[in-house]
């Protein structure tokens, strides 16, 4: 990296913090701790909301995701404008009008204060994962570009978040998000345009669109029902409706972002701005990805991204054969290239026939680069079985730091680093808070002065950010970043929801019924992920419908024995 990208990400990262600190230097009490003092517009709590969930994870591995497997993961958030209004009819007004700290308050007024407990021990568990897995992914960036230890990194960033958090509470988040946002999306419309414009003259963006598509990255939508395809037009809409739904109307971290809205309306709107626009950024974030492939398809490219991993087995025993494969591979991408600029020559001059020929070529390469690429793997995990085999997550990194221009680097870096403290902060605010007013006040100390609440609040919140950079030193790359991520809350999140479901609409089910059914749907839940049955997103809809009905089946049970 040269000086001028430290200086842009350096000052970018310390205006954050500094702002967050100066801004909520006279934050008091719970109130102003954990809602802001509810003073936030729509489009503070839109973008907080849009802040929250744009971790760098997506900033990191979606654009990798793209690369590898297209455009079809956008259809994970088809479900999720309908979750929106959902969310504001139903969820929005029930919280306000109770004016709750937590959104887990309400099921103790529901239900009892077991229920209440149970859900937000569910959120701590699955939300406690997330902030570690959120931290650990853009210290995989920089312990990779300037050679320092991982969990030395993991301990740097987790630290800069902790600060201005544990500090100003709810508003150094939502304050913080605007500028993070606005970093985030304008490094990313900066590194497409960059991107455009490396591409051959005469490339147009029609013809790296028509490129993509030889590589198969623009199939958006997938029409199949197979319970085992990840991602299709059926488990975006209704696997990630149930998904978006639980994590916009239950998961406190998003649920104290429109918590702190000036009034109903105001976070209703910022909900609708979210569910407006989430889509589209996705999209685009996505697009970026693929343009890196378009890229790819002129230029000379990596069997495998991760250099690090790469210098490993240099120094191994199979570093020759690795070598080898490189060299092959180097060749191979050699005619890819050649083939690429026939194929658009093709393209622009109205030659079929000479663009089918081109293209069949383009797809044997392809074809071939598979074959090399796994080679490549099972050489690195030969060498060393801890070594990562998957290289997803450096897609997007290793083009930023060798094909961007100096400053733009600094810049795209800020993003992924902004993205990770704003996500960061929230998770850690809304750790905080939970074990604040649902777990310590409600069950160990009823009633403190106000000034002893923050206290324990913030101390609660150190506590989970220390216990996310111990989780964060154990991370794993797994197979994406961004799938571990949706995964993890796919598990719990389901469960969560059901009883939530239950609580608003089935009023005739009462808490011992859906303690037991929500104790049930869970350990259903984990087995039929252990078990690989179906597609993650169908945890969701498995855990909240178990939930509904065996809380429907204890309910009559119970009356039964009663009489």
């Amino acid at each position: 990296m040269n000086t001028l990208d430290w200086y842009v990400l350096g000052g970018t990262l310390s205006f954050i913090v500094i702002y967050g600190l100066y801004v909520t230097r006279k934050t008091k009490g719970l109130h102003g701790y954990f809602l802001g003092g509810t003073e936030a517009k729509w489009w503070t709590v839109g973008l907080s909301v849009m802040a929250t969930q744009a971790s760098a994870i997506t900033f990191l591995s979606t654009p990798g995701q793209a690369f590898h497997s297209g455009m079809g993961f956008v259809q994970f958030y088809f479900g999720l404008p309908i979750a929106m209004v959902v969310i504001c009819i139903t969820f929005i007004p029930i919280y306000k009008r109770l004016n709750v700290y937590t959104a887990y308050e309400y099921l103790e007024q529901r239900f009892d204060l077991k229920t209440r407990s149970l859900a937000a021990f569910i959120f701590l568990i699955q939300r406690g994962l997330g902030a570690g897995i959120t931290i650990y992914a853009p210290s995989i960036i920089l312990s990779t570009i300037i050679g320092w230890n991982l969990n030395a990194t993991i301990l740097v960033i987790g630290t800069l978040v902790i600060i201005y958090t544990v500090s100003g509470g709810t508003k150094a988040v939502s304050v913080t998000q605007k500028q993070q946002m606005f970093v985030m999306m304008g490094g990313m419309f900066a590194a497409f345009f960059i991107i455009l414009s490396l591409l051959p003259e005469n490339v147009s963006f029609a013809n790296a669109l028509q490129l993509a598509g030889t590589g198969e990255k623009m199939e958006i939508l997938n029409f199949s029902f197979d319970p085992e395809v990840r991602y299709t037009v059926w488990t975006g809409i209704i696997g990630g409706f149930f998904i978006q739904l639980a994590y916009f109307g239950t998961d406190q971290s998003q649920v104290q972002r429109y918590l702190s809205g000036k009034s109903v309306k105001e976070s209703q709107w910022g909900m609708i701005f979210n569910g407006l626009l989430k889509v589209p950024m996705q999209f685009f974030i996505l697009l970026v990805g693929v343009m890196v492939f378009v890229f790819y398809q002129f230029s000379p490219s990596p069997v495998f991204f991760n250099q690090a991993v790469v210098q490993k087995v240099y120094e191994s025993e199979m570093g020759d054969e690795f070598r080898s494969v490189e060299e092959e591979y180097a060749l191979l991408v050699e005619r890819k290239n050649q083939n690429s600029v026939m194929y658009t020559e093709a393209l622009n001059s109205g030659d079929k026939i000479s663009k089918e020929i081109y293209r069949s070529n383009i797809n044997k390469i392809h074809a071939e680069e598979k074959v090399l690429k796994e080679r490549a793997t099972s050489i690195i995990a030969s060498v060393d079985s801890k070594l990562e085999t998957n290289d997803k997550d450096y897609v997007f990194i290793h083009f930023i730091l060798h094909h961007l221009p100096v400053g733009l680097v600094g810049l795209l870096l800020a993003v992924i680093f902004s993205a990770a403290m704003s996500s960061t902060a929230s998770e850690l605010n809304a750790l905080g808070s939970t074990t604040t007013i649902d777990i310590f006040k409600r069950n160990f100390k009823p009633i403190g002065d106000d000034k002893k609440d923050v206290l324990y609040s913030r101390m609660f919140t150190l506590m989970w950010g220390i216990i996310a950079i111990l989780f964060a030193t154990f991370g794993t790359l797994a197979e994406n970043l961004i799938q571990l991520v949706n995964i993890v809350g796919s598990i719990f999140y389901g469960s969560v929801l059901g009883i939530f479901i239950t609580a608003f609409y089935l009023k005739h089910i009462h808490s011992h019924a859906v303690f037991i059914a929500a104790l049930l749907a869970q350990s259903l839940v984990i087995l039929v992920f252990i078990i690989d049955w179906v597609s993650y997103l169908w945890l969701n809809v498995i855990g909240c419908i178990s939930v509904m009905i065996l809380g429907f089946v204890f309910q009559t049970l119970i009356k039964k024995l009663g009489k």
